[in-house]
């Protein structure tokens, strides 16, 4: 059961994710003060700041098994370099199919500088709201890996959220690898969202 420090940290990381979607909500459909306060409200108290994600594939290897895995994932406010970090495994909008998503590793973001090891290739610099992923699974080769040294930089607006535990099979699961910073921050929502049955009676074991 977490201690009453954690669910204080918990509730300010739920009332900072109800306050941006409820701005979001205010510029978007002009909602009146009073509104605004119901929707903050409906969305600190109801509902979850996670949600469960499937995914497959060797990419992600060895976070993720080859074979089907649920992941926690913390759904992130906005997203950009305030809740965001280099190193963090996030699941982003397939950029070239909108309607499937990726698990990859956040490798660069707005402002970093990309070399590439081919010397025929221009050094570039990503340009705001652009980030770079990466699969970390480095059994797979760089042209034949399905992430930006294929399709290129990709928009921070298409990231989701950050994956902060993976269950790989009913006996085979643990919290993801993620920056200090993230798992700092992620810690007191696995600590209260993170329920290991309901993941094992989502999961789909091939």
């Amino acid at each position: 059961m977490a201690s009453i420090s954690t669910w204080f940290r918990y509730m300010a990381h739920k009332l900072e994710y109800s306050l941006s979607l409820s701005l979001k909500s205010h510029r978007k459909e002009k909602l009146s003060d009073r509104e605004l306060i119901q929707v903050i409200f409906k969305n600190l108290f109801h509902g979850k700041i996670t949600f469960l994600h499937s995914g497959k594939g060797p990419e992600m290897s060895p976070t993720m098994a080859a074979h089907e895995n649920t992941l926690l994932v913390r759904k992130i406010p906005m997203a950009n370099t305030r809740y965001l970090f280099v190193g963090d495994a996030v699941v982003l909008k397939d950029p070239n199919n909108s309607d499937k998503y990726l698990v990859r590793r956040l490798a660069a973001v707005e402002g970093f500088e990309m070399v590439s090891g081919d010397a025929k290739e221009e050094p570039f610099v990503l340009e705001k709201d652009q980030c770079w992923v990466v699969a970390e699974n480095k059994d797979i080769k760089a042209k034949e890996a399905y992430d930006s040294r294929t399709f290129g930089p990709v928009s921070t607006a298409d990231i989701v959220g950050r994956a902060i535990y993976c269950l790989r099979t009913a006996v085979d699961h643990g919290p993801v690898r993620n920056s200090h910073t993230a798992m700092g921050q992620d810690s007191p929502i696995l600590a209260v969202e993170l329920d290991v049955d309901e993941m094992a009676k989502n999961h789909k074991a091939e």
